[in-house]
């Protein structure tokens, strides 16, 4: 008999950093997943409630930074009876080896899941040296 899993939904973790914020709210670090192939790196980020309009993904210095905001959702009116669902800002940095071709790096947002396509630049796929006789 295979034994069930329950399904638990992760909490959402707040930043924890030493910087001052310059916006009020809270701040949470995505969970992201990593994945490498031979001539790529994804990252998948969860980013729940952000449209694409309120994300920010910049490149600087070999330091990628993945920033959105959520917004309240309202329903005209309709008085709050509970709201457990957390808005806020989400707020995540990687550091970027030189093996990225940054110049190709693609992002797309479905579904409150940021994926992230990070080429490798050429030298950095591996290659087979094939040797002569002599």
């Amino acid at each position: 008999m295979v034994e069930q899993q329950e399904l638990k939904p992760q909490e959402k973790l707040e930043v924890a950093t030493l910087a001052e914020q310059t916006k009020p709210g809270l701040s949470f670090t995505p969970n992201v997943d990593i994945f490498e192939t031979e001539k790529e790196i994804i990252l998948l980020a969860d980013v729940p409630g952000v449209k694409s309009d309120c994300l920010k993904i910049d490149l600087k210095d070999n330091i990628l930074t993945l920033a959105g905001d959520v917004k309240q959702e309202s329903i005209n009116d309709a008085e709050d009876v509970l709201t457990e669902y957390q808005v806020g800002s989400y707020f995540r940095q990687f550091t970027l080896a030189n093996m990225i071709n940054q110049d190709k790096i693609v992002a797309e947002l479905k579904h409150g899941v940021l994926r992230l396509t990070l080429p490798k630049v050429e030298k950095a796929l591996p290659r087979k040296i094939r040797v002569q006789a002599a």
